[in-house]
């Protein structure tokens, strides 16, 4: 697989090349979270805000897609490949021995009459059965990472990647427990985040409309409109006695990437909310502004960060780890792609890792290899665990596919999908703390901070 082609879907959100912005559900959610950065941020480009993060108690794909203003839908868009257009594209004849047979086209054509004979609700069109057919192929795979895609969702999704959205500004991904979508995280300043939003709560209805069994791209639909108009989420959270009804007003939306912070003792502290191509530029910039301010150690938090562009991971990598392998995929075939790093680069101060359940793809690659390298000491809760890579093939009528078309090892050859990855350094986060008080105290910040200045001795 071409380096530029692969993508982490936060359940993952998935981004197109040069593009910004990242790539999973039923009763009892989790509070939310993700802390707020120690001070204000200095020279970062495009920093923003605080984060939010709670180690939730219900396992979900983070990974998790912006909400139109939510973007990993975590996952992101990256690469869309032209060579994926040869498989629907050619004209073929019924071939027998395929799914598709003179029988199933029958049945099919008998389903539709039933439907137009029948159905009562509302009149339905050529277009949404057509559209159903398709969606029901992907559904069947059971994987909810490939998904269909129409011209109007396609497009709507490669909007997102342009690092300005018109939403609610949360990532959204599925809760496997449940079923239902959840919140893995928020943007600072946006209203998911003024309407106290949190990661973990299970979004049980929008506007009324249940969201049990829908793919993150039909919820995504429902939560997205006009900027300035309003949006009713209905909530699960752990420890509250019933749903919450939260009204949200979309607007737009700008995605944070990366932000930089000088702590005490010259620790450095660097942040990334997601991995994109634009977080390349900001990372490196991050890097070198810490170094200039006299960085001593550096904490990078991955806390809730869903994941991204295989690429932009892979050259973020390349700025901090020893000569030798970042990561490798394995398709179906058994066909091996290496990424590696030359270790010019490779980072001389002390490191500390913040994780937790909501790192996922992307994030779960920088941390596996950190972790394999012994470049730094991991602090937090054991991550995500997807291991796959998805692709997003496009057709001529502007319509797509994406699909799971291999997986990811550490440099040590672990594949940690459905797994993750164990902090060396256990710390739950304490929500009660946080969010009890105004001033926000991180105790797995302060965990990080204690483990640096042991190694910066």
């Amino acid at each position: 697989m071409d380096e530029n082609n692969g993508y982490f879907d936060n359940l993952s959100g998935t981004e197109p090349q040069s593009s910004t912005p990242a790539q999973n559900l039923n009763p009892e959610p989790e509070p939310a979270w993700r802390p707020v950065p120690p001070e204000k941020p200095q020279k970062a480009e495009k920093g923003s805000g605080k984060g939010l993060f709670l180690g939730g108690l219900v396992t979900g794909i983070a990974g998790a897609l912006l909400v139109l203003g939510i973007c990993y839908l975590g996952i992101y868009v990256q690469n869309i490949v032209e060579s994926g257009k040869l498989a629907a594209e050619q004209e073929v004849g019924v071939d027998e021995n395929s799914a598709i047979n003179s029988s199933t086209l029958s049945k099919m054509q008998m389903l539709e009459r039933t439907i137009d004979q029948y159905f009562y609700l509302h009149d339905v069109t050529d277009e949404e059965i057509q559209d159903g057919i398709y969606r029901g192929m992907l559904s069947a795979l059971g994987d909810p990472y490939s998904e269909y895609y129409s011209a109007e969702e396609l497009n709507a999704l490669m909007e997102q990647t342009e690092g300005v959205y018109y939403g609610i500004g949360a990532y959204i991904g599925l809760d496997e427990a449940t079923s239902l979508p959840k919140i893995s995280g928020t943007i600072a300043g946006a209203p998911s985040e003024e309407v106290d939003l949190r990661a973990n709560d299970l979004i049980y209805e929008v506007d009324g409309v249940s969201t049990y069994g829908m793919n993150l791209t039909e919820v995504v639909s429902l939560i997205k409109g006009p900027e300035n108009t309003d949006v009713t989420l209905t909530i699960i959270r752990e420890g509250a006695s019933d749903y919450l009804e939260v009204s949200v007003t979309r607007r737009q939306v700008e995605t944070p990437t990366v932000e930089y912070t000088m702590m005490e003792d010259n620790m450095a502290y660097i942040q990334l909310t997601e991995f994109d191509e634009v977080s390349i530029s900001q990372f490196e910039q991050a890097l070198a502004s810490a170094r200039s301010d006299g960085m001593k150690g550096l904490i990078m938090d991955l806390r809730a960060n869903p994941g991204g562009s295989l690429n932009a991971v892979v050259e973020m990598a390349r700025m901090i780890l020893p000569k030798g392998m970042i990561v490798y995929t394995e398709d179906k075939n058994g066909k091996r792609s290496e990424y590696t790093c030359d270790g010019t680069k490779e980072l001389d101060v002390p490191l500390v890792v913040l994780i937790d359940m909501n790192s996922a793809s992307a994030s779960e690659i920088m941390a596996g290899a950190i972790k394999d390298y012994k470049l730094g000491t991991l602090v937090g809760t054991t991550t995500f665990g997807k291991g796959i890579v998805q692709q997003i093939i496009p057709f001529r009528d502007g319509s797509a596919a994406k699909i799971t078309i291999s997986a990811y090892y550490t440099p040590q050859g672990n594949n940690i999908h459905g797994i993750g990855i164990e902090p060396d350094v256990v710390c739950e986060f304490d929500g009660e703390a946080y969010y009890g008080s105004e001033d926000r105290p991180d105790n797995q910040l302060e965990k990080a901070k204690e483990v640096l200045r042991e190694k910066m001795r």
